[in-house]
């Protein structure tokens, strides 16, 4: 079993995670000259979706529809469900299932990716160096991830 952070990038073609990476280095190399977008740039990053969010919602949407079409149009319809159900099932112990290409290429990032350029803005910003100085270092430490 894949652990759970690499499951998504593994099944990744690797064109599209090098051009995942270019577009969040970019963005970064941007803000590094822009520093005073940053806390925008990090809400924006709170509200972003990540894959798992996003095949979470799409499965419960299918499977939702399936069920409501099959209960009340024609009993064929609940094949859609337990397809959507088994699909997500296999999303939670390999990291793919065949939403996940499609979700890639459209730009859907993993959580991890997300932190990824979260951290990277905040380092820019300094969030971390009050870290060095201070004497109660966990305190600073967790103000600095906003724990």
């Amino acid at each position: 079993m894949v652990s759970t952070a690499a499951r998504v990038s593994r099944h990744t073609a690797p064109d599209v995670s090098q051009r995942l990476r270019q577009e969040t280095e970019q963005r970064i190399a941007y803000f590094a000259d822009h520093q005073d977008e940053i806390a925008a740039r990090l809400d924006e990053l709170d509200n972003e979706w990540d894959i798992e969010r996003t095949i979470e919602a799409n499965a419960s949407t299918l499977a939702l529809t399936g069920m409501v079409l099959g209960t009340t149009l024609d009993r064929r319809w609940l094949l859609l469900p337990a397809v959507v159900t088994a699909f997500l099932f296999q999303h939670a112990m390999e990291g793919w299932c065949p939403p996940v290409p499609i979700l890639r290429r459209m730009g859907f990032r993993t959580a991890d990716e997300i932190n990824q350029e979260r951290y990277a803005l905040k380092a820019l910003r300094g969030d971390f160096q009050p870290i060095q100085t201070a004497q109660n270092r966990i305190a600073a430490v967790l103000k600095a991830v906003d724990l």
